[in-house]
């Protein structure tokens, strides 16, 4: 794998730790800026916001731009609003920092994945696609927690610099590293959107879900991991019965999972993705379902806490890879589209595990609901399956993108 795979690896790092590291500096944003919590965790509803609406309208605009300037434009201005963030003592102006910083951070992610998959062989898509979400998995088991330390040692505001001081090597990294161009460095917005008219999922025959079913699979799955990561500290302090001093831990334990499933699936989204998204989706959900029986158990819940990140990472990225094979033709946009599928999911998960709690339910019921949401991705992807075994009957077959799968 190119070495610069690894350095644009860095500044998704830096934005995947500016996305969850206000989940521990509510508190001290509220107070110093004299708004309250629940305002301050508005913040994460903006960033959220941004990056879904951002990633297809960034994507467009991005197509026709030479990616390496791209890149470095999208990264300084997620860099400089976040020394505005620092700086800023009125609310409504780091609320709006964090839009400008979610579009930031959507548009380099398109071009971060059109360039990844543009640097390596057309069969090692997953490879690289794994690389690039390796560095959203180290944020949350070294980034996210260093920043809240940090708040708490410093301030809310060291935290917002310290993010934008690690986008600079990743700049330097950027111009040194990327290639100014080469094939499809730079394109052509009508020519990508009628790739994107007639995609298909990689796989060794042609009858197979669409790109929208992929983005829709990917968008369930994210949000089956963020329903129960977003409320894994009150079920294991309400549920489990362990102290608050384990929450670090359990929280570690689920972003290493994370990290080893997206490089397990790196190893093998590639070459077998049927078996990873059809065994590991059955897992996932047998998992999940195991989650809310065995929640009382602290060991269960320590085990079941790295595996489920291990097996959400694992199966999501692997719909990435595949969106990519879908649409090769229409790299960024699709990078875009993967982008808003993804956020959707994060934001639809913690929403439908809030429903579960407040309808009386519990902490319990939020696992759940998390395996209802892979059973859902089953049935669509059933449904999709099917629908597509009817429209290959009637039309002649597509050739697979891609290389064929085993």
């Amino acid at each position: 794998m190119p070495f610069a795979l690894h350095l644009l690896a860095l500044a998704v790092f830096a934005q995947g730790t500016s996305e969850f590291m206000l989940s521990g500096l509510g508190p001290d944003i509220a107070h110093d800026l004299g708004v309250s919590i629940p305002a301050a965790g508005a913040l994460t509803s903006a960033f959220a916001i941004g990056m879904v609406v951002g990633a297809p309208l960034t994507a467009v605009l991005a197509v026709r731009w030479p990616r390496r300037p791209a890149l470095f434009g999208f990264l300084l201005a997620f860099a400089l609003v976040h020394v505005v963030g620092a700086l800023t003592t009125s609310f409504p102006v780091l609320l709006g920092t964090r839009v400008v910083a979610a579009l930031a951070n959507a548009g380099f992610l398109a071009v971060a994945l059109a360039t990844a998959v543009g640097m390596v062989a057309p069969d090692a898509k997953g490879r690289a696609t794994s690389i690039l979400l390796g560095g959203t998995t180290l944020a949350c088991v070294a980034g996210v927690p260093g920043g809240a330390m940090l708040g708490q040692l410093l301030g809310w505001r060291a935290a917002f610099w310290a993010v934008a001081l690690i986008c600079v090597p990743a700049m330097i990294a950027v111009l040194r590293s990327v290639p100014a161009s080469g094939p499809g460095a730079r394109g052509d917005v009508r020519t990508e959107l009628r790739a994107l008219r007639t995609p298909r999922l990689r796989t060794p025959r042609p009858r197979t879900p669409r790109l929208l079913t992929v983005l829709l699979l990917g968008a369930l799955v994210n949000a089956a991991t963020f329903c129960t990561f977003t409320y894994l500290a009150p079920v294991a302090t309400e549920v489990t019965g362990i102290g608050e001093a384990w929450i670090p831990a359990l929280l570690a334990l689920f972003g290493l999972g994370s990290f080893a499933g997206v490089g397990a699936a790196g190893r093998l989204s590639d070459t077998h993705p049927k078996r990873v998204l059809v065994l590991g989706g059955a897992a996932l959900l047998l998992g999940w379902l195991l989650f809310a029986l065995l929640a009382g158990n602290p060991l269960a819940t320590l085990a079941l806490a790295f595996t489920q990140g291990a097996l959400s990472f694992a199966v999501g990225s692997t719909l990435i890879a595949q969106a990519l094979y879908a649409a090769s033709a229409a790299p960024t946009l699709a990078g875009g589209l993967a982008t808003a599928a993804l956020n959707t999911g994060a934001a639809l998960g913690p929403w439908a595990g809030g429903l579960a709690i407040g309808g009386g339910l519990g902490y319990r019921g939020v696992p759940v609901v998390s395996a209802l949401l892979v059973a859902l991705a089953f049935v669509v992807a059933g449904a999709a399956s099917a629908t597509s075994r009817v429209s290959d009957q009637r039309c002649p077959p597509v050739p697979p993108i891609g290389p064929a799968g085993r």
